[in-house]
């Protein structure tokens, strides 16, 4: 007999193939998650400063990861050597993979030649949160620029990423700015390639 139209059942998670399967995570549970991974990193500070600083460390590891899932199902196992087609590949790739649409805007700074900005109107981990008073200018962004960091430093761009608040004159949100402060070997690499 012949199975025709039979999916291959696979007995192990680890035998099935990188590039299929559902791409989308229910939104509710990710907030869920992700409040859940705040409130345990809130426990277990004493400042606004670590708590940003440990959300970042957990999205860098998620950064790291989706870098090598993307090269394998995207690329062809091939990494990105010039600057300007890394910060395209996460304005649009990553973002699109994470978010489900491309960031709102990708600029060069202008006070420093190092810097450029990653710009979010609504970024989906400040969409459910509410900050106590108390918290100040606590930023969940800090999640995502943990992300950004883990895809530049293992595609081997070195970079201090940071998130900010950016007020946007008549919305009563302000937008956050992903701020992204290449290091200077990358600088000299990119004027030897030319």
């Amino acid at each position: 007999m012949i199975n025709v139209g039979k999916i291959k059942q696979y007995s192990n998670v680890l035998e099935r193939p990188l590039s299929k399967g559902k791409q989308e995570v229910s939104l509710s549970a990710f907030a869920f998650l992700f409040s859940e991974l705040v409130q345990y990193n809130q426990t277990q500070v004493d400042n606004i400063t670590e708590l940003e600083r440990r959300l970042e460390d957990a999205g860098y590891a998620v950064g790291a990861r989706i870098l090598e899932l993307l090269c394998h199902r995207e690329k062809g196992n091939r990494r990105e050597t010039r600057l300007l087609g890394i910060l395209s590949f996460v304005h649009s790739t990553v973002w699109k993979v994470l978010f489900g649409k491309v960031a709102d805007s990708l600029e060069k700074g202008t006070e420093h030649e190092d810097e450029y900005m990653i710009s979010e109107k609504e970024l989906l981990v400040n969409r459910f949160i509410s900050i106590p008073k108390d918290m100040g200018a606590f930023n969940c962004g800090a999640f995502v620029a943990g992300i950004v960091r883990g895809v530049l430093e293992n595609a081997g761009f070195p970079a201090v990423v940071t998130a900010h608040f950016v007020p946007v004159e008549g919305q009563h949100r302000p937008r956050t700015t992903i701020l992204i402060k290449f290091a200077e070997e990358v600088l000299r690499r990119e004027a030897t390639l030319g």
